[in-house]
């Protein structure tokens, strides 16, 4: 009888020795995992800041003229996150993941702070964003890469996808932070913009102070060749002797692929060998798909669309987005949980794909017929395309939302890991920027309801995409990968066993 999808992850995880989940592990994990709380807040608190009262008031933007100043405050950090990331990789592998982290969390604080407290001018507040947003790019491409490295192979999903929980969790509560502060403090004092400033540095500030209680990346230390300083890491991380079975067997994939691509210099690797070059489509192409399947667009105009589909009051709509805030981060939890391990990287996507596709055609089907006749709303019908949006929630998470993350981490060699992670979260910024910028027009030019029906065709795209091309990488350790993407290009999607491939030959190439 075949094993089910559960009893496999099961047995899998059963075979871990119980040392392996240790303080050292969970603490290393969750360090790194805050990496994802910047970009977090600042979704979530952004663009409401600019709408309280004392903000207005400091920097006069009381004027409709001043609605491209708004924007550029909320969009500029999205330049400097694209910035940040590219030149991460730089530092990545000069510094370590843990000094890096550091580097990265400090400069996020500084330009935080700067944007706190720049009394007024627009222009300070401008390199506060800018500065910030370096900060946020850069730990975009340290974060899901060092848990990746860290995280043994069986829960490398589920540890990895801890970043995008500390994200979901710090802009649910850079939401509900602003609203506080709206309602609990006057517009008249300048307190009232200055404490979700000021607020979303607690978390770099924990990261920074737990990042001396943890170790180095093993793997980092194996390319800067400390093998030794890579054993005792590997050891503390796992909680196991130095002869222990596991120990020796990762250890000994560690080294093996270290020498292995030590016939390879530079970054130009990443572009020169197929297998990597493939890795580059991957990546991006991932980050492409998930910008255009709509799910960031719902996310920062969230308000406008709940008014869209007939919730009304500026609290409700508050609301309306903290929920679904909260709803993202517990079915990014079911992701991490029961999905991109247990069911597999390609299945998780389509499932999440295909869960989207539905909810874009209900809201396009919707919008259409009631809003363009102006008839009354049945109340059954507005109540469906209010789940339809919480329902979204659930195919983002579990697929488009968690995989790009995800495969940006894992998927490439030791020695371009940095460089591949860097380019790929530079391109996600870039498209990030990009569908943020022309939502709007979008939904002026397309009647609103032909939106959504553009982001069902992205979608579709997207189904196909995955699965043709998308591999499985689920169960495989970090140096297994190249693995999968030196088999013709047609094999990609089958599991290893389905085409023949070997691990252990492989290795002993």
């Amino acid at each position: 009888m075949k094993e089910t999808s559960f009893t496999k992850y099961k047995n899998a995880i059963k075979a871990l020795p119980r040392e392996v989940f240790n303080r050292q592990l969970f603490l290393t994990a969750f360090t790194f995992a805050l990496c994802g709380c910047p970009k977090g807040w600042d979704e979530g608190s952004a663009a409401s800041i600019t709408q309280l009262q004392s903000f207005k008031r400091q920097y006069d933007l009381d004027s409709e003229l001043d609605s491209e100043t708004i924007e550029n405050l909320v969009s500029f950090v999205n330049i400097g996150a694209g910035v940040g990331a590219f030149l991460s990789f730089f530092l990545n592998d000069k510094l370590g993941r843990k000094q890096s982290m550091r580097l990265y969390q400090t400069i996020y604080i500084t330009g935080a702070l700067v944007s706190c407290f720049s009394y007024g001018s627009v222009g300070a507040l401008y390199f506060g964003r800018i500065f910030e947003g370096l900060g946020i790019g850069a730990c975009t491409v340290v974060g899901p890469m060092a848990l990746a490295e860290i995280a043994p192979k069986t829960i490398r999903g589920f540890m990895t996808l801890w970043f995008n929980m500390a994200m979901l969790l710090a802009q649910g509560l850079g939401i509900f932070v602003v609203y506080g502060c709206s309602v609990h403090i006057s517009g008249a004092l300048d307190l009232q913009s200055q404490v979700p400033w000021f607020a979303q540095t607690f978390a770099p500030f924990i990261g920074i102070a737990c990042s001396f209680f943890i170790v180095k990346s093993p793997r980092w230390l194996a390319i800067r060749c400390r093998e030794g300083e890579a054993l005792t890491a590997l050891c503390t991380l796992r909680g196991l002797p130095a002869g222990h079975p596991t120990i020796l067997e990762e250890h000994s994939h560690i080294v093996h692929t270290v020498e292995d691509e030590g016939r390879y210099i530079g970054s130009n690797e990443t572009f020169l060998v197929r297998s990597n070059f493939r890795r580059v489509q991957l990546t991006v192409i991932a980050y492409i798909l998930a910008q255009f399947s709509g799910a960031n667009s719902v996310t920062n105009y969230l308000p406008t669309v709940f008014g869209l589909i007939g919730v009304t009051g500026r609290n409700t709509k508050i609301y309306s987005s903290g929920l679904y805030a909260v709803a993202k981060l517990v079915c990014t939890i079911a992701a991490s949980l029961f999905f991109v391990d247990m069911m597999g990287r390609r299945k998780s996507l389509l499932i999440g794909v295909t869960v989207q596709m539905f909810c874009h055609s209900y809201l396009a089907g919707y919008l259409n017929v009631f809003r363009s006749e102006g008839s009354s709303v049945p109340k059954s019908a507005s109540d469906a395309a209010i789940a339809a949006i919480y329902v979204h929630a659930f195919g983002w998470a579990v697929g488009l939302y968690t995989l790009p993350y995800l495969f940006g981490a894992e998927l490439w060699p030791n020695r371009i890991r940095s460089f591949g992670g860097a380019l790929s979260q530079c391109f996600h910024w870039l498209f990030y920027f990009a569908i943020t910028k022309v939502t709007p027009s979008l939904l002026r030019s397309m009647d609103v309801w032909g939106v959504f029906l553009f982001f069902v065709g992205w979608c579709i795209i997207a189904l196909v995409y995955t699965f043709f091309f998308v591999p499985e990488t689920s169960g495989l350790s970090l140096d297994d990968m190249d693995i999968i993407f030196s088999r013709p290009i047609y094999k990609m999607r089958h599991p290893l066993s389905a085409s023949g491939n070997n691990i252990e030959k492989y290795l002993s190439r």
